[in-house]
């Protein structure tokens, strides 16, 4: 399967999220997490959902794209890693997972305790996982946990082998 170019969307279609369909991952899922960072830095996943037009719900309250979104991210726990963070796709796909409000001024407001357990077990998960692929990528997860609003103390990782 071919890889999506980082300027084109991920597309998954309305049957997929239905049927739980991973396979818009395929491709990226077959890689080595080094070729995964790289071939995939700034993924964006464009939901094709049929909604209303007076429909006010964000993406992340529609049950059906949480439940894909849950199964996503438990089968390829590096999506958020990899995800592009400036406009929005990582704290949309966090928003998936975790309890969140939103406020038309202040945007996704995350649960403070469910952030904090969800970051730290995510970087713990991921640390390991491109430790594993022999890459180094602490400062990209710290990035990654600063763009949900989250910053790291700086002895973090000074205590983790």
């Amino acid at each position: 399967m071919a890889l999506p170019p980082c300027s084109e969307p991920l597309k998954v279609s309305a049957d997929q999220v239905r049927g739980l369909d991973l396979s818009p991952l395929a491709g990226l899922a077959s890689l080595a997490p080094a070729a995964l960072l790289t071939a995939s830095s700034g993924l964006q996943i464009d939901f094709d959902w049929p909604r209303d037009a007076d429909d006010p719900r964000e993406l992340s309250e529609i049950a059906e794209l949480r439940l894909w979104s849950l199964r996503a991210d438990a089968l390829h726990p590096w999506l958020p890693l990899v995800l592009e963070r400036s406009g929005g796709q990582l704290t949309r796909h966090v928003a998936m997972l975790l309890p969140h409000g939103f406020s038309p001024t202040e945007g996704i407001r995350f649960a403070p305790e469910s952030l904090e357990l969800w970051i730290t077990q995510r970087l713990f998960l991921l640390d390991n996982w491109a430790a594993t692929g022999g890459i180094e990528c602490r400062a990209n997860l710290g990035q990654m946990a600063a763009v949900l609003g989250y910053e790291l103390d700086p002895g973090f990782w000074s205590v983790i082998p």
